[in-house]
């Protein structure tokens, strides 16, 4: 199982992708919102997306599961 993390705190503003959709790698997939700065969010790796692991609006942790890829 391949995911993608956030790589600093902040709060989730917007998914980019929806389950099932393939995606590439360096392709945006989640804004979050850090210090009042919009901050996107790279896959660093290709699939298809399973699952959204944590809501829009909520805080994230650097290194917190964002989503997971098949």
């Amino acid at each position: 199982m391949k995911k993608v993390v956030s790589t600093m705190a902040g709060v989730v503003l917007e998914f980019l992708v929806k389950p099932g959709e393939t995606i590439t790698v360096d392709q945006d997939v989640v804004m979050l919102e850090s210090m009042k700065m919009q901050i996107p969010i790279q896959s660093l790796v290709s699939g298809v997306v399973k699952a959204l692991k944590v809501n829009e609006g909520d805080f994230v942790d650097d290194g917190d599961t964002l989503l997971e890829i098949d």
